[in-house]
Formats: structure tokens, sequence, C-alpha cells
């Protein structure tokens, strides 16, 4: 079985986020567990499996993604880590059709490298911050919004840039307070640094303290960031230790993200693993 690790939302290795690819060949999916156990192995934000579907259908592959600890419902640079490894290897071009647990996610890969994900917008609802928030996460919110069933995760506002980058949360804390995770953001400082927003990702909960860069959560930060710039095609940072740029195009009740990717690492997994 081969596996690939891309990174994505970024245009140059051991930055982004590095994501675990598998194309299956056709036909139902390993049981969980045997994904699981592989995903546990790779050790990444999340690892994507992929199988070919039959023509004609509303999707070309059926794809699912696995953190560390959990399969998930909606991954954004992992589909855009196999949307790069199906087009860069010739198994596919143009647009890809996804079949997931979020519905039929479609991809679109352009011809400067780039690949446009479509994915669902999140609904975005006002919200109290949950009793100990700002204290687990060492900030105090501006504002918090509810992203959802499928994103799952708290959208925080804080004061400024600064204070995002220099967040240090209590993991425990935040992993106690989210049904997924803890999206931070601030508007940019400078605004001719190429980004509109900045963000981070903690994900505790299902695994990973911090994420590199979140694809899904940006579904919720561009309709949030539209709202206050009164622009629907924004940049976002993701200002993690690796870093990462989503170009984000609101289309009402979808997102569109636009990023790189690079694979990093081609190899096969043993034969009975």
């Amino acid at each position: 079985m081969r596996i690939r690790i891309v990174d994505a939302f970024t245009d140059r290795p051991f930055a982004g986020n590095p994501a675990g690819v598998l194309l299956l060949d056709a036909g139902p999916f390993p049981e969980a567990g045997r994904l699981q156990r592989i995903a546990s192995e790779v050790n990444l934000s999340e690892t994507a499996f992929a199988h070919p579907l039959p023509p004609g259908g509303d999707a070309d592959w059926a794809l699912r993604w696995f953190t560390p600890a959990t399969e998930v419902d909606l991954c954004g640079h992992a589909t855009l880590a196999t949307a790069h490894v199906l087009h860069t290897t010739g198994t596919a071009s143009g647009t890809v059709r996804f079949s997931t647990r979020a519905g039929v996610l479609g991809t679109t890969a352009h011809p400067d490298g780039t690949i446009t994900l479509d994915f669902p917008t999140a609904p975005l609802t006002p919200a109290s911050a949950p009793p100990g928030l700002a204290e687990a996460l060492g900030a105090r919110p501006l504002s918090v919004h509810d992203t959802g069933e499928h994103i799952g995760d708290l959208l925080v506002e804080l004061a400024d840039e600064a204070t995002v980058r220099a967040l240090r949360p209590d993991f425990a804390g935040l992993a106690a307070r989210s049904r997924r995770g803890i999206i931070a953001t601030a508007a940019a400082e400078d605004p001719g640094a190429g980004y509109d927003f900045v963000s981070r990702g903690f994900f505790p909960r299902v695994g990973i303290d911090e994420d590199p860069v979140t694809g899904s959560a940006h579904t919720a930060l561009a309709p949030f960031w539209s709202a206050r710039f009164g622009r629907d095609d924004l940049t976002g940072l993701q200002a993690s230790a690796r870093s990462g740029v989503v170009r984000t195009a609101l289309r009402g009740d979808r997102t569109l993200l636009t990023g790189s990717a690079v694979t990093v690492v081609d190899g096969e997994l043993l034969p009975g693993l």
C-alpha cells in the first residue's frame, strides 16, 4: 500500500500542514480499526484514505480522514493533499469530486498548481464563552461563535494579531471546553502583509494540540471576516510554527479554499500491516 506525505497550504516543503495520503484500490474501505491504526502510526494531524468510485455517480472518489485518535467529519488540508496526489501522479485531472461524511466535496486543479476546495460554509452562531475558556486559552475573547455540527469548533475573536501569535494555551483546559477545537483569530495588523486575518487552531480533544493549518476552520473564518471587511475574497494566515496560507472566497452556503501543496515523502506500507 503506497503512502505519501504531503505538505498542504504551502508552496515549499517542511511548511504548511503535513497529511498522510493513501490511495486504495476500488471497493469498500478496509475496516475502520485498521485505518485508525495506520493513522496513529503516521501520527500527523490527519491521514486521508481514498478509493475510486464507479463512473456515473455524484462523486469520483470516496474519502475518509483520521487523526491519530479518531475519524473526523471534515478536513481541508488532507483533502487538498489527496487532490494534489491525484493530479501530480496523473490519476486525475481537472475537477475531482469526493464522497465524504460532509457530503460531496469538489476540488479543482489550476494551471499554476494551486487547488481550490469547494466546501460547505460553516453556520456561525454567537455563543457565550464557556467558563474558564479565557484562562485555558490565555487571552480574553472579544467574541465567541459556534461553528455548527460539521466543524464543531468555537471561533474565538481576540484583540489583535500579536495576542493570537503569543498564545500558549492549557490544552487540557481547552479539551474540556469544545466539541472539536478552538479557533483563535484576529485581523491582520499590517494591511500590506499579504493576508487579511490570522488564526491558530487547537484540537486537543481529537489528539492534536495545535494544528499547523486547518482548512476546515476557514469555512468559518471566511464568513466571519467577510462580514467584518465587506469583501467575499480574503487571504488567511494560520500563524503556527510551520505556518500556511489559505485564500478564501465566500459564495453563500459554499466556501472556496485555495492553496498549494508539496509532496515530501513517497513510500510503501509493508504487506500484511
